[in-house]
């Protein structure tokens, strides 16, 4: 019996210690293995990884940001012909008016009758006309000029004639004229502002005579405010080659207006300004009115050898494109006028109403130019 327990003991105490060199085998491997992957952990910088990480993203700066007001511009097919027709047209001694005969005329007193300003100013007779979106500027001018003043004198004694009825007018005045040397008061047939129906002359009932001074004299300062331009001054006569007449006003629109009047041009120098320094690939022209209103005006040449032109123009704005009735069109964009892409913007187009003209000449339309 002795020996059998002695033998079970040792059997146990062998098995026991087995158990615990195992046990002890692996306590070790999981310490090891514990320890590598902490050396492990400890080789990698997290914290180093996530700065490099930060440095290397570049953050865009404000003034990298796309400008959400930045003019984008598309190509629009324009009739070259149209050169010929728009509000900045020059006409002179040297271009001629190229009539469609399809003015868009209004009498002006049957307007005024319409509109309750007859009691304000008037015109010769009904047969007196002139465009129809020269009519209103104008009017408003009058009406603004009124409500300071009360002066109800003002007559319209010239607007719109025909190349016929201003041949009349330049064959009178050549034949009851002496040549003196001096500039030309009445255009030649062709030649005359007034066959475009831009512009208008002024007289007054008490005198006779409008020399845009006395209470007439905001008028001719203020012009400008409305889309018109004194169109012959006398400091302008070597350029414009007529005389000084402070009774002839021209429509051009607001912008230009102001420009060329804070800026001391005729519209030959406007004309040569916008095709010389300001053409669309250069550096375009702005200009702020004094309301505020913002545009930016450029010259692009017409292509003379092919029917239409591929005037570049904006998107998402509203612009006007007029010819100027020399080599090209200049655009007009209204940069405080954002408008749906894709929106019909207003393009140069011949006149498409006629009115009757007047047939008969009389006495007094014979004012100037």
């Amino acid at each position: 019996m002795p020996k059998n327990i002695s033998k079970d003991k040792s059997i146990r105490r062998a098995k026991t210690m087995a158990e615990l060199a195992v046990c002890a085998v692996f306590i070790g491997t999981a310490v090891y293995l514990g320890k590598s992957c902490a050396d492990k952990a400890r080789s990698v910088p997290m914290l180093e990884v996530r700065k490099t990480m930060v440095e290397d993203v570049t953050i865009p700066d404000a003034s990298d940001a796309v400008d959400p007001d930045k003019i984008i511009f598309a190509s629009s097919s324009v009739d070259t012909k149209s050169k010929f027709y728009g509000d900045l047209i020059l006409v002179n001694n040297d271009y001629p008016y190229y009539s469609s005969g399809e003015e868009d005329l209004v009498s002006i007193m049957t307007l005024n009758d319409e509109t309750g300003r007859s009691e304000i100013f008037t015109a010769v007779d009904y047969d007196y006309t002139i465009l129809r979106n020269v009519y209103e500027p104008m009017a408003q001018m009058i009406e603004d000029f009124y409500n300071i003043y009360y002066n109800d004198t003002l007559i319209i004694y010239g607007s719109y004639r025909s190349t016929d009825f201003q041949e009349e007018l330049y064959n009178q005045f050549t034949a009851s004229s002496e040549d003196d040397g001096e500039a030309p008061i009445v255009a030649k047939p062709g030649h005359s502002e007034h066959e475009t129906g831009l512009a208008f002359d002024f007289s007054e009932t008490v005198n006779l005579d409008y020399q845009g001074t006395g209470d007439f004299a905001w008028i001719n300062e203020n012009c400008y405010k409305y889309g018109f331009v004194e169109r012959y001054t006398e400091d302008k006569e070597g350029i414009t080659e007529y005389r000084k007449e402070p009774w002839h006003f021209r429509y051009v629109g607001i912008p230009h207006a102001t420009y060329m009047t804070k800026n001391d041009l005729c519209l030959e120098e406007y004309i040569d300004l916008l095709r010389n320094d300001h053409p669309y690939e250069g550096e375009h022209l702005e200009i702020t009115d004094d309301e505020g209103a913002s545009y930016e005006v450029y010259f692009y040449p017409s292509d003379d050898g092919a029917e239409t032109t591929n005037v570049p123009v904006p998107t998402g704005y509203r612009y006007e494109i007029s010819g100027n009735n020399v080599d090209g069109f200049i655009v007009t964009v209204h940069k405080d006028e954002k408008v749906n892409t894709g929106e019909e913007n207003i393009t140069p187009t011949a006149p498409a109403t006629t009115e009757a003209e007047t047939e008969a000449v009389t006495d007094a339309d014979t004012s100037g130019v």
